[in-house]
């Protein structure tokens, strides 16, 4: 599975298939949407609909580009890009500064993301004082650390942490140091091989579903534009139907994009939970909405977010539901 939120791998070469003629006169209807997105493996029926002409057949135009998650709300507020995805707890703390709204659900961690600890740290209560490897707040497996430890009485505060990127904590907590650690796939696998005497996962997202990653707009660009939101989702289903029908040949160009093979892309893909057009309307009919309500009080209370948007204006499910 690809770093989420720093992999800029090159684009692969167009892939688009032949279409009709009426297709593209309804895509050049429509404004072009540009998609800021990283190689994350959640995202990747996006590069799937777009090289595949999944969208040009919805109806739109749609570009996919990686750009770093650290520029990808400066790039939507300024207007180079016209759309995002990233995970919810992000687009809560990006929302406390700046407009937009979230219309799809793309993916979940499925065990993807997740906690390491030594073996004498028996349960949660054994990690008060202890210190952890972890990404800088703000990021998700800070997030993740953070949100698990409430889910079980804890608050960040009560453990120390050392800033490493995901994949230097995982190394760095393979090589004996640290009483844990918080990061993800492929580098909880390293932690996952290591032998019950040296560390072992204390918890993931099987445990705690905390990764849940969206699409969003400005709000201004949804109200102009209500029927191209809706050509994306349609194009973004359409590439989960793709994968149900014809996994191999997804498989091939989603990991192309990603410089992965087929049968890499597709063992990366077991960590995670593309969310479809029936799951999207079941989790939008309240599971969301109270999961976004626990992230803002994760971030508020670990001094990540202070000036509190909106949730009820961060969320648009009309083009769901």
């Amino acid at each position: 599975m690809m770093n989420r939120r720093l992999l800029l791998a090159a684009t692969a070469g167009a892939m688009t298939l032949p279409l009709a003629a009426p297709h593209v006169a309804r895509a050049q209807g429509m404004p072009k949407i540009t998609i800021g997105m990283s190689g994350w493996t959640g995202f990747a029926p996006l590069t799937l609909a777009e090289q595949a002409g999944l969208f040009k057949a919805a109806g739109v135009e749609v570009e996919t580009k990686f750009v770093p998650q650290r520029e990808r709300n400066l790039a939507l507020a300024s207007g180079a890009l016209n759309c995002v995805v990233t995970t919810v707890d992000t687009m809560i703390l990006w929302g406390s500064t700046m407009p937009l709204v979230q219309v799809l659900v793309l993916d979940k961690s499925r065990g993807g993301d997740g906690i390491a600890v030594r073996p004498n740290i028996g349960g949660w209560a054994d990690v008060k004082g202890k210190t952890f490897a972890v990404d800088g707040a703000g990021t998700t497996p800070y997030f993740v650390l953070a949100y698990m430890l409430r889910e079980n009485g804890i608050h960040i505060r009560d453990v120390k942490t050392a800033t490493l990127a995901p994949q230097p904590a995982a190394q760095a907590f393979v090589a004996g140091q640290f009483d844990g650690c918080s990061t993800y796939e492929p580098y909880l696998s390293s932690i996952r091989s290591m032998p019950a005497d040296k560390g072992r996962i204390l918890a993931t997202t099987n445990d705690h579903p905390c990764v849940v990653d969206t699409l969003a707009f400005t709000p201004d660009f949804v109200a102009k534009n209500e029927a191209a939101v809706r050509a994306v989702v349609k194009g973004w289903n359409a590439a989960l139907e793709m994968i149900r029908n014809e996994p191999d040949k997804s498989f091939e160009i989603m990991g192309k994009r990603v410089n992965q093979t087929a049968e890499a892309f597709k063992a990366s893909a077991e960590f995670i939970d593309w969310q479809d057009a029936g799951e999207n309307k079941a989790y939008v009919a309240g599971g969301l909405q109270e999961f976004m309500g626990k992230a803002l009080e994760v971030l508020k209370e670990s001094g990540v977010v202070r000036n509190a948007p909106d949730l009820s204006k961060l969320l648009d499910t009309r083009f769901v539901a």
